[in-house]
């Protein structure tokens, strides 16, 4: 059965991935505020501590973790599927090697919880250094993905 797609609709896929990412570059920095109070939390004392805790900020960056993981797993996969439905092909270039990137960053980093929960430091230091550099490979990737969407627009 070979189930072919309309223009319309293939046009339009090329818009969902753009958007759905540009949502989780916002929940990656509201992952690392959050991270950041986990820290605070954790290097706090008395009072402030006490108030810090109320936050319950280990929870919400243990749950937006794994939002974001599933969620740039699947975005990633969906920005190739509909890049090979609407080309036939994928473009290596920066945005694609920066995606695959980001991919294997975050599965690397989530992968450490085990060992943080455990109090390992150096899977902590660890995850935060790959985070940064996830939130820098985001930023980059954003901007070359304004591109391709300029150019989508601009062929339209």
């Amino acid at each position: 059965m070979n189930l072919e797609l309309s223009p319309d609709v293939k046009y339009w896929l090329n818009f969902f991935h753009p958007v759905t990412m540009w949502g989780l570059l916002a929940l990656s920095l509201y992952a690392a505020y959050l991270g950041l109070q986990v820290q605070r939390t954790r290097s706090a004392q008395g009072d402030e501590k006490k108030e810090l805790i109320k936050g319950r900020y280990n929870i919400k960056h243990h749950q937006m973790g794994s939002i974001l993981l599933g969620l740039m797993v699947t975005g990633a996969i969906g920005g190739m599927a509909v890049t090979y439905i609407n080309n036939g092909k994928l473009f290596v270039g920066p945005h694609l090697l920066a995606g695959l990137g980001m991919t294997g960053l975050i599965a690397f980093s989530a992968s450490l919880s085990p060992f943080m929960q455990k109090g390992a430091n150096w899977a902590r230091a660890t995850h935060i250094l790959l985070n940064f550099a996830l939130l820098g490979l985001f930023t980059w990737q954003a901007i070359t993905g304004v591109q391709i969407v300029q150019r989508i627009l601009t062929n339209a």
